[in-house]
């Protein structure tokens, strides 16, 4: 069970937004991810509990972030519920997207869970509802994946494969890499693993 934790920066100015300290794991009906962030006070900030089906699909999604509160899974495309500070305003809403993105480095690894490309795979078009912070105002977004290369690389317990994707804004055109290893993500813009306790888990 991978155990650790990732630093969170602004993609513009890299101004510090804090810390997840995450773990996740396998299992025999999906993949899931949980973990607790913090500002660079140190002080909680949000949740995040992600559960996937074994086809990469979000049949659980819980979300907190300050008072808001995002419950949500894949029913009918995706459908959530977005509770108010005050809890006395919830609202339900669905979209026709094929899962959910966020800050979050367990919604990259969803994500490819979902498409599960190959690097002879063409570039491959998803719909997604963002959650963005710090009020988890839902946005839909379309972005285009492909997987560039896989490379092995060599470590004390055993080889690592380091998956590149190249992720394109469709709306903007704007595009960046992301580097994954089974669970964990490496990099990716606004996220640094900064350490890790255990190997990543390999899927099937």
């Amino acid at each position: 069970m991978p155990r650790g934790h990732y630093s969170l920066h602004d993609t513009h100015d890299h101004t510090p937004l804090g810390e997840e300290h995450f773990h996740c794991a396998p299992g025999p009906s999906g993949w899931r991810y949980v973990s607790q962030r913090t500002a660079p006070s140190g002080e909680p900030t949000g949740s995040v509990d992600l559960a996937l089906d074994e086809l990469g699909r979000p049949i659980r999604l819980e979300l907190h972030a300050g008072d808001w509160q995002i419950r949500a899974a894949a029913i009918d495309g995706v459908t959530w519920v977005r509770t108010d500070p005050t809890g006395t305003h919830a609202t339900e809403d669905n979209a026709p997207a094929h899962a959910f993105t966020g800050t979050s480095p367990a919604f990259l690894i969803a994500t490819t869970r979902l498409l599960r490309l190959t690097p002879a795979s063409p570039a491959t078009r998803v719909r997604l509802v963002a959650f963005t912070d710090p009020v988890l105002a839902p946005r839909t977004l379309d972005q285009s994946w492909a997987l560039l290369k896989s490379e092995a690389h060599t470590t004390d317990n055993g080889p690592l494969v380091v998956d590149e994707y190249q992720v394109t804004a469709l709306d903007t055109g704007e595009q960046h890499a992301i580097h994954i290893t089974g669970d964990v993500v490496l990099s990716a813009p606004g996220i640094e693993l900064e350490n890790l306790e255990s190997p990543p888990s390999a899927f099937a």
